[in-house]
This record gives structure tokens, sequence and C-alpha cells, in this order.
């Protein structure tokens, strides 16, 4: 399970990344079609809407495979920790948080239609904002757990400083959101390489 997770948690950004960045260039002409535009609206239907159209089934299977890969990791860095209550709940709450990120793969509606909210737009809706009530609350707990354990200690500061930028940019919008997704990656990224080190001791 720890080799799987290090794999997983190295993998899922960089496949999440690659798609969206892949994607965005692909269909731009679509995206700027249903009101996205890149520094005045950048997260209109974006990248939620790059599950329209042509392609779309690309983004689908990507929200799903990153979620799996975000699960799956979470409960490596579980056996990893030293076991406690707070090394529990932030495993389970990321887990949660991978679980709303593979929800994102029910097909959003466009924001911009003359039709009535789909179930499916609902759920996808339901699904972001469960991401947002569970990924920085994992974040936070994470801190602590990384704080009560040497082999992590020094990632803690770092975790609540990524919070701090990241919390704001996902809930203002804008062009913040490019930060709350890089910076998102970004200690994903950081944390596999460490489960990495510590794994392999």
């Amino acid at each position: 399970m720890k080799r799987l997770a290090v794999k997983f948690g190295l993998a899922g950004p960089a496949l999440f990344s690659i798609v969206v960045a892949s994607l965005t260039l692909i269909k731009y002409d679509f995206l700027l079609s249903i009101g996205w535009h890149p520094v005045n609206a950048p997260t209109f239907d974006w990248p939620s809407g790059l599950a329209l159209g042509r392609y779309g089934w690309i983004m689908t299977a990507t929200f799903i495979a990153s979620g799996v890969m975000m699960t799956v990791f979470a409960s490596g860095l579980r056996l990893s920790l030293v076991r406690s209550r707070r090394s529990f709940f932030s495993s389970v709450t990321l887990s949660l948080a991978g679980l709303a990120l593979a929800g994102l793969a029910f097909t959003t509606d466009p924001t911009i239609r003359s039709t009535p909210a789909t179930w499916h737009g609902r759920l996808h809706d339901l699904s972001f904002v469960m991401l947002g009530l569970t990924l920085m609350p994992a974040m936070i707990l994470f801190g602590f757990t990384f704080l009560a354990d040497e082999r992590w200690r020094d990632l803690t500061l770092y975790t609540w400083l990524t919070v701090a930028l990241a919390f704001p940019a996902f809930w203002l919008k804008g062009a913040l959101f490019y930060v709350f997704m890089l910076a998102v990656l970004i200690w994903c990224e950081v944390v596999a390489i460490r489960l990495r080190s510590v794994s392999s001791n």
C-alpha cells in the first residue's frame, strides 16, 4: 500500500496538470465560446468545462483517476505516520477530498444555458463544495500530524503556509484560482516525495 501510495501521490498531480493544460490548449476556442477567458474569467466553467464537448471524456476520466489516486495516497500516508487520532482523521479527511475530486466526474452544466440544471450538474457542484470543505481541513490536520513525527516535522510550516495561500485563492476565484491549484498540486508532490523517502528507510 505504501509503495502504491507513493506512485499515486507522484503520478496523480502530474496527470491532472498535464491533462488540464493539454485540454485547455486543445479546447481553447471552445472554452472561449462558453464564456471562459484565461485572465478576465479564468474560473468560468474551468476546469470543469473541459469535460464538455469533444474530448470531454478525457477530463471525466482524469477526475475519477485523480480522485482514486488521492484516496490511496491518503491511506499510504496514514500507514507511514505515527498512529494517532490526528493521523487517522487527517488521512480520512484527505480520502474524502479524493472522493469529492472523483465526484467532479459528474458532468457540469454550462453556466450560460437556456435549460434547467441537471442532476449530474448539481452533483458536480456539490462535489466541488465538498472538495473545498475537506481538502483544506485535511492539510491543516496533516500539519499537526507532521508536527508530532520527527520524520515529517519540517513539513509542518510548509503545509500551513500552503493552506494560508491556497484557501483564499480557492474561494475568491479569479486568477487566484491558478495559485490554489498550483499550491495544492506542489504540496501533494512534496509530501509524496517525503513518503517515498520515509517508506524506503
